[in-house]
Parts: structure tokens; C-alpha cells; sequence
């Protein structure tokens, strides 16, 4: 009998055998030729591939790998709006999905003086 993955065929036809109970003491009897073949689909086969196996024109363009430092990385942007405690005119600010999807988000602004606030969108 021949095992491919949990696919188990009769030696003597070819004939793909009943589904497998999992247990080496099993034996299926096909329905074909009537031969009886031991279970050897409970057998644990592995295989290993390496990326190289799978050539991809995409995995070639990233062979170049960027690290980029997460407090190096600017996630602000820069907005017209008055700073309430020094009068700067131009303020840092960021979004965030606070609340659930159907509502507006959160505006956190930044002033270089140090002064934070936020609004609701």
C-alpha cells in the first residue's frame, strides 16, 4: 500500500482506500479488489522547504532590508492652530481612532512649548 499525506491506495489496484482511522492496526479492505491493505496514514511525514524552493520576482525586489528606528519615525503633522498657552500659531498634531468606527476621531495636538490638548472630531 502507498501513503500520500492522509490519502492511502491499495498496492495490488492503485485504488484510493477508504479514509483512514489513524491507527497502524487498521486495515482497509478495497473496495475493488478486495485486497487488504495495513493503514499507514497515521504515520507523521514532515517536509522542510527553504524560500529559495519558491522563486518570486516580489521576494527578489525585497532583498533589501530597511530598519527604521520607531522614535526616529515623525508620526505628526503640522496644522494652523493657536497654541492656548503661548499663542504659537503652528502646533504638531496626530489622529486616533479612539472610539468605536462610526464616530469621529481624536485630535491630539502638540505645541513646541510643551502644552498638549485634544479634541473630538
Amino acid at each position: 500500500m502507498a501513503a500520500i499525506g492522509s490519502l492511502v491506495f491499495c498496492t495490488d489496484c492503485g485504488n484510493l482506500l477508504p479514509v483512514s482511522k489513524g491507527n497502524v492496526k487498521n486495515i482497509l479492505h478495497c473496495e475493488c479488489c478486495g485486497a487488504e491493505n495495513r493503514d499507514t496514514a497515521s504515520k507523521t511525514t514532515i517536509t522542510e522547504s527553504k524560500p529559495s524552493d519558491f522563486p518570486s520576482l516580489l521576494r527578489q525586489k525585497l532583498s533589501i532590508v530597511q530598519s527604521v528606528e520607531r522614535h526616529k519615525v515623525q508620526t505628526e503633522a503640522v496644522v494652523n492652530e493657536t497654541c492656548e498657552k503661548c499663542g504659537r500659531t503652528e502646533v504638531r498634531y496626530s489622529a486616533v481612532q479612539l472610539r468605536s468606527a462610526d464616530e469621529g476621531s481624536t485630535i491630539f495636538y502638540t505645541c513646541d512649548c510643551g502644552h498638549k490638548w485634544n479634541t473630538n472630531n
